[in-house]
């Protein structure tokens, strides 16, 4: 007998739940800057920003060998972890966990970032526990824009695309959540409103208390 599919929240988490940018800007410039490659906010918005290291890296290093961008990548995100001391969840997130839960309406987090960041940002945020599930690229065969990442976080929510919602900061991430069949919600903490619609977003917001949100969230989902 099938179960029947529900409606679900499914968040990436750089950006998201957390405005983490200026921390990676920062880790990512102090790492490349020893190879000579200077990232600054519009080079990390356009080559950086939802993209995995592996691809980050051989993009921004092409002169460096690749062999080695594994363990350029680790130090920059151990560098992150050291840097991220004050991240606080952006404005209205925690509000509208409450309202879910309130809702029995589950959630999850789907994320390109390594796995210790991930756990790093939840545990910051108190909600390790609340999170019904965490999907890491790193476990799966395809990372965004590939749409398997948002697919694998339906399956594990029994969750109904037509029915659920992401949230989504970057335009690979966007591109991923849309072609799961997802309601797309950009959030404006690295790109403006129109690149986020011009890659799938239905509509974006800067924080989660925007009205126009939580009336798209509460449409999608049947929850009131």
């Amino acid at each position: 007998m099938s179960h029947r599919l529900e409606a679900c929240l499914l968040f990436d988490i750089d950006g998201t739940l957390v405005d983490t940018d200026r921390i990676h800007i920062v880790a990512f410039n102090e790492i490349t800057s020893q190879y000579g490659v200077e990232v600054d906010e519009a080079t990390y918005k356009a080559r950086v920003s939802g993209r995995i290291n592996e691809d980050i890296l051989a993009d921004l290093l092409p002169h460096v060998p690749a062999t080695e961008h594994a363990a350029i990548g680790h130090r920059k995100e151990a560098l992150f972890r050291e840097m991220a001391t004050d991240m606080v969840p952006l404005e209205g997130l925690i509000d509208l966990l409450d309202w879910a839960d309130s809702v029995s309406l589950r959630y999850a987090a789907v994320t390109n970032a390594p796995r210790e960041n991930a756990e790093l940002v939840l545990r910051t945020l108190k909600a390790t526990e609340r999170f019904a599930s965490v999907v890491l690229a790193d476990d799966l065969a395809y990372a965004k824009p590939h749409p398997l990442p948002y697919l694998t976080g339906l399956q594990r929510l029994n969750g109904d695309g037509a029915q659920s919602v992401a949230f989504e900061d970057s335009k690979t991430g966007v591109i991923s959540a849309h072609a799961a069949g997802l309601g797309v919600i950009g959030m404006t903490t690295s790109l403006d409103a129109a690149t986020l619609k011009s890659v799938g977003a239905r509509l974006a917001a800067p924080n989660y208390n925007d009205l126009e949100l939580r009336r798209f969230i509460k449409d999608r989902t049947g929850k009131r």
